[in-house]
């Protein structure tokens, strides 16, 4: 029987641009950044939320990417084509927002009212997309 998930994959295009944008901007805890010589295990997880890690896997990074392969999945997530959709809850959208726009991050929405709660969306520099939302 499955019993939680532990980890999941969000693809990026530069670890180290990923690890700054998390940890920095976004505040997360940096749990492992391991050199395994061809790929770099590069784990974060939000603040109070300890069992639960977020993978940052460089494309191409050997993990049965070809070059070519690599290149176009490279593209289509800076062109926002593909790429994860996640959602992070907060206790208050407007002042979240306020404090990661300050730290840089870019916003492809305000805070909002929705009919479940209050959403703003921001990308990570891969593409990435999240909804920052303050449930009703």
């Amino acid at each position: 029987m499955i019993q939680r998930l532990s980890h999941t994959t969000l693809y990026v295009t530069d670890q180290d641009v990923a690890k700054d944008f998390y940890v920095n901007k976004l505040g997360f805890d940096l749990k492992t950044d391991q050199n395994l010589g061809p790929l770099r295990w590069l784990t974060v997880a939000p603040k109070g939320q300890p069992d639960f890690e977020i993978i940052l896997m460089q494309v191409g990074a050997n993990n049965g990417n070809d070059e070519e392969a690599a290149g176009q999945l490279r593209s289509l997530l800076e062109n926002g084509k593909m790429g994860a959709m996640g959602v992070f809850d907060t206790a208050d959208c407007h002042k979240t927002y306020a404090e990661l726009k300050a730290r840089g991050v870019q916003f492809l929405q305000e805070p909002k009212d929705q009919f479940y709660g209050i959403e703003a969306v921001f990308r990570d520099p891969a593409g990435n997309r999240f909804s920052l939302t303050q449930p009703k």
